[in-house]
Formats: structure tokens, C-alpha cells, sequence
């Protein structure tokens, strides 16, 4: 189901996309619309983290012609940055980030970990969008199957701080890094973060809204994820969950690389769609997965 919901979801996020394509490929004169050459027929699809209008780092799905690992990268970071041809293909809810001009001076990947060089325009990001730079980059490629972790070089140097704040970034950036993050801490005995993932929709153009929470909690990580999606966001945006508040979660298993949930009837309860039922499962699917870094999430009900 969730595989099924994955492809519906790429349809209604891609539906902008398709749309421009087709304008594209019949135009109504007979001048010649360079950007008509590319037309991503047979295309794949591949995840992106850009800041939306609230500038909150957004999860949505774009059309990629390119399968080979470092092809598929050059064309990612094109779509991140400001001014590149292939902004023309991102709905206008969404920004790109790398500072204009920035050019990809090499790409290496090495024991999953990606090194990306950046010449010296990629420092020119304002102060108030380094985190968000940052956010990005690293949660678009550490989706791709072949990435862990990433090591970001300017002109050759190995980016160790902030360029504006002077922030010290941790040798090899991940997902440990967290994402629109919230900071509820009163002291420093039982810190726990988690991260969960939100429906937002704009324009007809459904998309996810990840926030990483860190707080002073004695409960386990698994339940505060099923908690916080059954309550109210912290943002002051328009997020969706679904998760009905009476459910419950019974009990799990964490194996290996896969974890099993149990939950109550009220799981579904109220979702008189099955594609609201699929975005309930995914929306669980990707929350998990984040938090507590596994690769298969079954849910039981």
C-alpha cells in the first residue's frame, strides 16, 4: 500500500510539472521554445528538500531523466540552485537555495558518503538561510539509496563552519542533524529528539513538512512520534496529519534494520478514503524511518 500511495503521491506533486511539459512539447505557435528539448518522457523520480514560502525545508518529488548515480546528482543540485535551467520545473511554492553563479567543482562518492566542491560562490548564502542550505543538501541526497553521509568542500576546503554565523558543522553531516528544528529544552537531563513528518498542501500541490523536535522527555522516541502526530503542530502553518487521537500504539518490534508497530482500531478511524488511510501509513513510514534510522516500517492493525 504504501509503494501504491508513493506513486499517487508522486502524481499529485508532479501534476504542475506535467502540465508545463505538455505546454512544452504542443506549443501554440510555431516559434521555437528551446526549453521544449528537454522533455523527461520515461523519466524517474527522486526527492528534494527546498524551502517553501514559510521557508520551512519541504519533502517533495520531481521528475528526473537521469538513473547513473553522479548524473542524477549534478541534476539535483541544478534544481537547488538559485537561477539554473532547471528552476522552470519547480512550482513557485517552492525556492531554490545555492546561491546564485555557484558552480560543482567535482563530486566523489567514497564508502556512501558524498563529497561535493563548490566554488566560492556557494559562501554568498545569507545568514538568515545557512541552516536551510544546509538542511537541504543533506536531506535531498542522504534519500538517494547510495548516500549516507555528505562532506561539503569550497574551492577545496573541507567546510568546517558556517560562512556567515560561524557555526561548526559536524565532520560528516546526516540526518542526525535534524530538519526545521524546535528547541523545548529546559536543562540537559533527558534531551530527546525526533523528528516527524506533516502534510502540507499548497495550491493543489500536496507535499511533506518534516520538523525535528528537541526536548526534555522521559517517553520512547516511537511513542512521541505517534503523540505528535496525533496533536497539533508546533508551526504556525497549515499541517495535516490525519492520525486519528484515539489511537493507540499496543506495542513494536525493532529488529535489525526494520520495525514493527501494532496499533488499535482507531488507527483508520474517520478516514472514509483509502488515499487518506495510505497518507496516515506514510506519513508514520517517514517519521519513523527518520527518527530512529530504519529502512523498513510494517504497520499492524
Amino acid at each position: 500500500m504504501i509503494k501504491n500511495f508513493a506513486k499517487r503521491k508522486f502524481i499529485v506533486t508532479s501534476f504542475a510539472f506535467l502540465i508545463f511539459f505538455i505546454t512544452l512539447l504542443f506549443p501554440s505557435s510555431n516559434e521555437i521554445n528551446p526549453i521544449s528539448e528537454t522533455t523527461f518522457v520515461n523519466g524517474f523520480t527522486a526527492t528534494l528538500y527546498l524551502p517553501n514560502k514559510e521557508n520551512y525545508v519541504s519533502r517533495s518529488q520531481i521528475v528526473t531523466k537521469n538513473t547513473e548515480i553522479y548524473s542524477k546528482i549534478q541534476e539535483l543540485l541544478s534544481f537547488l540552485t538559485i537561477d539554473s535551467k532547471n528552476n522552470i520545473y519547480l512550482p513557485n511554492i517552492f525556492k531554490p537555495i545555492i546561491p546564485k553563479d555557484t558552480k560543482v567543482l567535482s563530486i566523489d562518492i567514497q564508502d556512501k558518503i558524498l563529497k561535493i566542491n563548490f566554488s566560492k560562490e556557494f559562501l554568498k548564502v545569507p545568514q538568515n538561510f545557512e541552516n536551510e542550505l544546509i538542511e537541504s543538501l543533506v536531506y535531498t541526497f542522504t534519500d538517494l539509496e547510495e548516500i549516507d553521509g555528505l562532506l561539503i568542500f569550497v574551492e577545496g576546503k573541507l567546510l568546517e563552519n558556517l560562512p556567515n554565523s560561524n557555526k561548526k558543522l559536524p565532520p560528516v553531516l546526516n540526518r542526525d542533524i535534524g530538519i526545521n528544528t524546535i528547541y523545548n529544552i529546559e536543562n540537559i537531563r533527558d534531551v530527546v529528539k525526533t523528528t516527524t513528518y506533516y502534510l502540507a498542501n499548497d495550491n493543489d500541490i500536496t507535499y511533506y513538512i518534516p520538523v525535528t523536535l528537541l526536548e526534555n522527555n522521559d517517553k520512547d522516541k516511537v511513542e512521541i512520534v505517534i503523540e505528535r502526530l496525533k496533536s497539533n503542530p508546533h508551526l504556525q502553518t497549515n499541517l495535516i496529519s490525519y492520525l486519528n487521537a484515539s489511537t493507540e500504539l499496543n506495542s513494536y518490534e525493532l529488529l535489525e534494520e526494520e520495525i514493527k508497530l501494532s496499533f488499535n482500531d482507531a488507527l483508520y478511524e474517520g478516514l472514509k478514503k483509502d488515499e487518506m488511510k495510505e497518507q496516515v501509513e506514510y506519513l508514520i513510514t517517514l517519521s519513523i524511518k527518520d527518527t530512529l534510522n530504519v529502512k523498513n516500517v510494517t504497520l499492524i492493525n
